[in-house]
């Protein structure tokens, strides 16, 4: 069988001829045979059907031509193993039934078991290893922003009680990220044990803290997580989420291989500002995919420039797919990117005598 690994070339910032592509939430809703599924069962019914979350995974896979497959999941799967009670609410996303605010309620916290409460993610991606013909990226939520979500109690856009733990509760706010901590580390070394290829740590909503907060209350977990992975081979990936650019400075001590921007950020200024330690992936704004094929390829056209000045470039979107995106745009585009890399990339080539 053949093996597309130009993803993992990619990553390790090695030379390959074609740009890889894949789309955060590439499975999901703006893709009419995934909507009937959901029609049937929810988010977290699908996860406890190995099969059947394998199949969603391929869908794009087969559909859209993209060059690496993500697991279908969700960043709260792990935090039911702490014995956090939570539902994925239609239109809101996580709701906490028992929020976490206090010392005692970090405490009852229990350490993830993933073989007894996640063997279903597990099988999975034993299944995928075996179906897939790119490489399979798992991930897991970082633990700031699975922290907003215990501690709100569902999404928030102040992420006021979060804040308040910080700056008012210090030390509980720590035992909190080192407890979210070890659970990240744990779940994705069980994934890259039953055959994740490469890992990415989703840190959603960190942009809404200052460098120096990050710094100081963000930074040191997301350290030990990358270090304590560093003995595996697969590629690590940490993105920021949005409005994380004037972060991108406070990462360059994480041991990860790839840095996701958001589309506020050049790739070139990206680049500078993670003194170019690290491959880059992004950084489409998602919503340019509601403008006519001409824009949206003038778009990709311009990243994609700019990420091929150097080896280490992944095209991806700056966030993810929303459910009003064309599954026919997003065909073309794909090709596109193909395409268009090829052809530059080649032509480095010959001049360079490569």
């Amino acid at each position: 069988m053949s093996y597309n690994d130009n993803f993992i070339k990619a990553c390790r910032k090695e030379q390959v001829d074609t740009l890889p592509v894949w789309y955060m939430r590439q499975a999901g809703r703006y893709d009419p045979d995934y909507r009937k599924i959901k029609e049937k069962y929810s988010l977290l019914e699908i996860c406890q059907q190995p099969e059947l979350a394998a199949e969603v995974t391929m869908m794009p896979i087969k559909k859209l031509g993209v060059d690496a497959a993500i697991l279908y999941s969700d960043i709260m799967n792990p935090v039911a193993s702490l014995g956090v009670d939570f539902d994925i609410v239609k239109d809101i996303g996580p709701v906490i039934h028992t929020p976490v605010r206090t010392a005692q309620d970090v405490e009852r916290l229990r350490p993830i078991d993933v073989e007894k409460d996640l063997s279903h993610i597990l099988q999975t991606i034993r299944i995928l290893d075996k179906e897939l013909e790119v490489p399979l990226i798992s991930f897991a939520g970082a633990p700031f922003t699975i922290a907003s979500y215990l501690i709100e109690g569902r999404p928030s856009k102040s992420y006021i009680r979060t804040k308040q733990m910080m700056y008012s509760e210090p030390a509980v706010w720590f035992a909190l990220m080192d407890k979210l901590g070890d659970m990240v580390i744990t779940y994705l070394r069980a994934h890259i044990a039953n055959g994740a290829k490469a890992v990415q740590v989703f840190d959603s909503w960190v942009g809404a803290l200052s460098p120096a907060d990050f710094d100081v209350y963000v930074r040191p977990t997301m350290m030990r997580i990358f270090k304590e992975l560093s003995d595996l081979k697969e590629p690590k990936i940490y993105f920021p989420g949005v409005s994380s650019g004037e972060l991108l400075p406070y990462l360059t001590t994480i041991q990860a291989d790839v840095i996701g921007l958001d589309w506020r950020v050049p790739i070139s200024v990206g680049r500078e500002r993670l003194q170019n330690r690290y491959a880059v992936q992004g950084n489409l704004d998602p919503y340019i995919l509601t403008a006519p094929m001409s824009v949206i390829e003038a778009q990709a056209k311009a990243i994609m420039d700019e990420g091929m000045k150097q080896p280490g470039f992944i095209f991806n979107l700056g966030h993810g797919l929303f459910p009003e995106a064309s599954l026919e745009k997003l065909k073309e585009l794909t090709t596109f990117v193909h395409t268009y890399s090829h052809s530059v990339l080649t032509q480095q080539a010959g001049k360079s005598g490569v």
